[in-house]
C-alpha cells in the first residue's frame, strides 16, 4: 500500500471511533482509583466520536482537509485530560499532512511523530507512563523505521506504530508505580492503542461496526439532532426495597439510550439520579418509575433555552461589556447555588462523572458579555479542557484558575475582588488554591489495593486530596476518620458539604465531632452533589 487516500483515511477514522466506543467500558475499568466515574474510555470515545461526526458532515477527498476537520472536531469535543491529549495528537497529525491529497508511509510516520510532539507541548507537566509515553515511544520507533527505508509501505508503518504502542503500553506500570500496584496498564494509552487497531483493520479491509447499544444510542442522538434540541430531563428516584436488591445501572442506561443521549445515571445507596436529553421525556419518566418513586424531577425545553440564549446574545451586543465574569464547574443544585452566591455568573453542570467538553466551556463563554472571564474547573480532569477553551475563545480575555476540587474553587471565588485589576485577582485566586485542604467521601466500585490499603467494592472511601486514606463499610465512621487526618491545631474553619444521600442528622453528628476538637468554626452546606456523600474543606 503506497498511499493512503482520503476515502481510506475516513474509513480508518470510522473504525477507530467505533472500536473505541465498543471498548470504552473495558478502558474505563482500567481506572486506577475505584471511584464511580465514567472516566478515560468514555471521555476518549466521546472526544473521538465528535471529531468523526464532523468529518461525516462534509465532503472531502483530500487527506489534509479531512485531518483538519477532524482536528477541529476533536478540539471542540475534547473531554477530560485523555480527550484533550488525544485531540492534540491529531492536531499535530493535521499540521504534518497540510496540503497533501494523499500520504505515503514516511508522511504517515511523520504525522504521528509530529502529533506526539504537539501533545507533549500541550501538557504543562507531562507524566511518563501515560498516553503521552505510548504515543511518543511508538511514533519515535515508527519514524526511525520509516526513515531508513527507500520506499516504505503504509500498512507496514501502521503495523509498526501499533506493535510498538502495545509494547509501550505494557511498560507503563514500570514508569507509574500506582499502575503496578493496582495491576493495570495506563487507560489513556489503552485508548490510543484501540484507535490504532481500528486504523490497521481499515487498511486490511475490515469494517468495524458499532455494538448494538452504541448504535442505538447514536441513532437516538441523530434523531435528537434532526428534531433540534428536545428536552433536558433530570430526576431522582428512591428505589423500592425490591428494586434496591436487583437494580442494575447498565440496564437503566440501556433503556435510556433508546430514548436519547447525554445520559448520566448514578446510584448512591437507595437513590438513583438520571440525566438524559430526549424528545420523549414522558417515556424516560415511565422507565425510571419502574424502579421506585420520584423525589425530584426537572424537564427543560432545550430549544426554548437555545432561543433565549440567542435573544440574550442579541441584547448583549448592544450593551457595554461588564468588566469581569466567572464560570465554575459543579454538579448539584446546592453547589450551584453556593457558587452563584459567590458572584459566579455561569455554572456548568459537571464534575467527576460528567467532564464538560471544550465546546461546553466555549458555549458558556458566549453567554457572558465580559472583558475578562475567569474559569474554575474544580476537577483535575477538567483543567486541560478549560485551558483549551480559553485558547479557542477570542471575544474575551480568558484566564483559567486551575482549581482541582470544589473547595479550591469556592475559596478562589471568595478571594475574587471585582474592584481590583485582573493581575491582582489572578494572583489572589491562585494563591487561594493552596489555602484549603480537600477531603471527599465516596464508595468503591471494585476490589483493589491502593498504597497498601485494602479496598472492597461497596465500601466507603475517604480521600484526602488525591489519596485514599481510609476505607470502611460505615460511611459516618469513614468521614470521622477522614476528618481526624484533616483537622489539626492550626485549623480555623471546616466546611462540610453534604451530597445526595447525606441527611441533616448525619451533618449534625459530624458538626459536633469537629467542634469537640477545639475552637473551630464549622459550616454545613447541602451541595446535593452526586458521587460524593461528603466534600470537606479545611482552612
Amino acid at each position: 500500500m503506497e498511499q493512503i487516500s482520503g476515502k481510506l483515511f475516513t474509513q480508518m477514522l470510522l473504525n477507530g471511533a467505533h472500536l473505541l466506543a465498543n471498548k470504552k467500558g473495558e478502558i474505563d475499568a482500567l481506572n486506577v482509583f475505584p471511584v464511580p466515574d465514567g472516566d478515560t474510555g468514555t471521555n476518549m470515545s466521546m472526544t473521538f466520536s465528535n471529531g468523526v461526526k464532523e468529518v461525516k458532515k462534509v465532503e472531502h477527498s483530500d487527506v489534509c482537509d479531512i485531518a483538519k476537520v477532524l482536528s477541529r472536531g476533536l478540539l471542540m469535543g475534547a473531554r477530560g485530560n485523555s480527550g484533550v491529549i488525544l485531540s492534540q495528537i491529531f492536531r499535530g497529525f493535521s499540521q504534518a499532512v497540510e496540503g497533501m491529497k494523499e500520504i505515503n508511509g514516511l508522511q504517515l510516520a511523520n504525522a504521528f511523530f509530529n502529533g506526539s510532539r504537539v501533545a507533549y507541548k500541550a501538557v504543562m507537566r507531562p507524566v511518563e507512563g501515560t498516553i503521552l509515553t505510548v504515543v511518543r515511544e511508538a511514533a519515535d520507533y515508527t519514524m526511525d523505521f520509516a526513515s531508513k527505508q527507500e520506499q516504505v509501505d503504509c500498512r507496514a508503518v501502521m503495523e509498526k506504530m501499533l506493535v510498538e504502542a502495545k509494547e509501550s503500553l505494557k511498560r507503563t506500570p514500570e514508569l507509574l508505580p500506582v499502575l503496578a500496584e493496582v495491576g493495570v496498564v495506563d487507560s489513556g494509552g489503552a485508548g490510543l492503542v484501540t484507535v490504532l487497531e481500528g486504523f490497521l483493520m481499515a487498511m486490511d479491509g475490515e469494517i468495524v461496526a458499532l455494538a448494538e447499544s452504541e448504535t442505538t444510542q447514536s441513532k437516538a442522538a441523530a434523531d435528537l439532532e434532526s428534531d433540534e434540541f428536545g428536552y433536558c430531563t433530570e430526576f431522582i428516584i428512591r428505589l423500592t426495597p425490591h428494586a434496591q436488591k436487583h437494580f442494575q445501572e447498565d440496564a437503566l442506561k440501556k433503556g435510556l439510550a433508546r430514548l436519547g443521549n447525554s445520559i448520566v445515571c448514578v446510584q448512591d445507596e437507595d437513590l438513583v439520579k438520571v440525566h438524559v436529553h430526549t424528545l420523549k421525556p414522558g417515556d424516560a419518566l415511565n422507565l425510571g418509575q419502574r424502579y421506585g418513586e420520584f423525589i425530584k424531577l426537572k424537564i427543560e425545553n432545550m430549544q426554548e433555552q437555545h432561543e433565549n440564549i440567542l435573544t440574550n446574545e442579541m441584547n448583549q451586543e448592544s450593551k457595554p461589556k461588564q468588566k469581569y465574569a466567572l464560570i465554575a464547574v459543579a454538579a448539584g443544585d446546592g453547589l450551584k447555588a453556593m457558587f452563584e452566591e459567590l458572584r459566579v455568573d455561569h455554572v456548568i453542570s459537571g464534575g467527576q462523572t460528567m467532564n464538560p467538553s471544550t465546546e461546553d466551556f466555549v458555549e458558556a463563554m458566549k453567554q457572558l458579555h465580559a472583558e475578562h472571564i475567569f474559569v474554575l474547573p474544580n476537577n483535575s480532569n477538567i483543567v486541560l479542557a478549560a485551558q483549551q477553551a480559553a485558547d479557542v475563545y477570542e471575544d474575551s480575555k480568558v484566564t483559567v484558575i486551575p482549581s482541582k476540587s470544589i473547595p479550591q474553587g469556592l475559596t478562589a471565588c471568595m478571594n475574587f475582588n471585582p474592584d481590583v485589576d485582573a493581575d491582582m485577582n489572578i494572583a489572589e485566586m491562585n494563591d487561594a488554591l493552596a489555602m484549603v485542604k480537600t477531603g471527599q467521601v465516596t464508595y468503591a466500585i471494585k476490589d483493589t489495593t491502593f498504597e497498601g490499603l485494602e479496598i472492597k467494592e461497596g465500601d466507603f472511601m475517604g480521600m484526602l486530596e488525591k489519596d485514599i486514606v481510609v476505607c470502611m463499610p460505615d460511611r459516618l465512621e469513614v468521614t470521622k476518620k477522614l476528618l481526624d487526618q484533616m483537622v489539626d491545631e492550626e485549623t480555623e474553619i471546616v466546611t462540610l458539604i453534604a451530597g445526595e444521600g447525606a441527611d441533616e442528622e448525619e451533618a449534625e453528628v459530624l458538626r459536633a465531632y469537629v467542634e469537640e476538637k477545639g475552637d473551630i468554626e464549622v459550616e454545613v452546606q447541602f451541595g446535593k452533589q452526586p458521587v460524593y456523600s461528603w466534600i470537606i474543606a479545611v482552612e
